[in-house]
């Protein structure tokens, strides 16, 4: 459960949309980095008593590695500008029953502005949808979507298989204008609209912000077993089925690598097999891109091979995605191995969003 710690901000360090990252003495003498996210907790300063759930950083997690700002017991933030003793502000709950829970104005709901259009929406009308299970192909893809679309509107679906405050990552900051607008589902929250479910984040995506293309993954800091089932990203197929259902056109990034140490990993990961071979129930297009070295492509097209009897593999050439990737504004890296640790992972991902680009045409 929490492990509680108690302390004082001597410092504040990198500060992104939404999150400040701080320095904080315990009173044993010992100092832990946090983290605080000011929407929730307020701005700590140095002085300040903070209060912080240490677990994460204790164990040692690599992308939750932080002690977390629970509060300033000492200086409270003010209440928000309208008071939220009615529905008038919103009343979307989100971290729902938790200590921390937001109270949020959903897309659709009354008192959104955006309400006619999302009552009135019920149809994705074809619009292309990358799926990924894992938050660090989110730049990935941007990139080859903008490889040979760069006008194309693109917006990104946060869901709550991992970070559930967008706040916490640093790569939606950094991409700011490289996307229309981010959708936090689910019990995900802070993004510029806020939506219930998959299917209205999907919908909000295509009529309030107009996107041209979505990006669906989990947000930071996904969780895995180590088993078939046990890992969050799996609900990637969910989202397929989403989209098929919305009437929209799913496009499968798959994680591809052979770099990864683990053997499930290698090739496609088991976790995409199982996403969009057991979960997905619509079909999709699944990209492969050219150019594979030959070892690998073999077990790619041998691991997809039982999968094509409900979706297409779509083979996609990658030339010039390299320089794509290079020219982002993110660091690349996934499971801390960058572009040229894992380059096969993040080519599948940019090949995916150049298919996605290509039927826009």
């Amino acid at each position: 459960m929490v492990r509680w710690r108690s302390g004082t901000v001597t410092a504040l360090r990198r500060q992104w949309t939404g999150a400040v990252e701080l320095d904080v003495e315990l009173p044993d003498g010992g100092t832990v980095r946090a983290l605080a996210y000011p929407a929730l907790v307020g701005r700590p300063e140095p002085g300040d008593r903070v209060l912080l759930n240490a677990g994460a950083l204790l164990m040692g997690l690599g992308t939750g590695g932080y002690a977390l700002v629970v509060a300033l017991p000492d200086r409270l933030p003010p209440d928000p500008p309208q008071a939220l003793n009615s529905r008038d502000a919103g009343h979307l709950v989100k971290a729902r029953y938790t200590p921390l829970q937001p109270i949020l104005l959903g897309v659709d709901e009354e008192a959104s502005p955006h309400r006619e259009v999302m009552e009135a929406a019920d149809d994705l009308a074809g619009l292309p949808v990358v799926t990924a299970d894992l938050h660090s192909a989110l730049p990935a893809v941007l990139a080859g979507i903008h490889a040979d679309a760069p006008a194309a509107r693109v917006a990104y679906l946060l869901t709550d298989g991992g970070a559930l405050p967008a706040w916490f990552s640093r790569t939606l900051a950094a991409l700011g204008d490289h996307l229309v607008g981010t959708v936090t589902v689910g019990q995900a929250f802070g993004g510029d609209l806020e939506a219930s479910t998959v299917h209205s984040g999907l919908l909000a995506a295509r009529h309030v912000l107009r996107a041209d293309v979505a990006i669906v993954a989990q947000g930071p800091g996904n969780l895995g077993t180590g088993t078939r089932w046990g890992f969050s990203g799996v609900a990637v197929g969910e989202a397929v089925n989403a989209v098929a259902t919305l009437g929209g056109r799913p496009i499968g990034s798959l994680r591809i690598s052979d770099a990864d140490p683990r053997p499930r990993h290698r090739g496609v990961s088991h976790h995409s097999l199982t996403a969009y071979g057991r979960v997905a129930l619509a079909p999709a297009e699944l990209v492969v891109p050219d150019g594979l070295a030959p070892a690998l492509a073999g077990e790619v097209d041998a691991a997809l091979a039982p999968l094509t009897a409900r979706h297409t593999v779509v083979r996609v050439p990658t030339d010039g995605l390299d320089a794509a990737l290079r020219d982002t504004p993110v660091t690349l890296s996934t499971m801390g191995r960058g572009l040229d640790a894992d380059h096969a992972y993040f080519l599948a991902a940019a090949a995916a969003g150049r298919h996605a680009a290509r039927l826009l045409s």
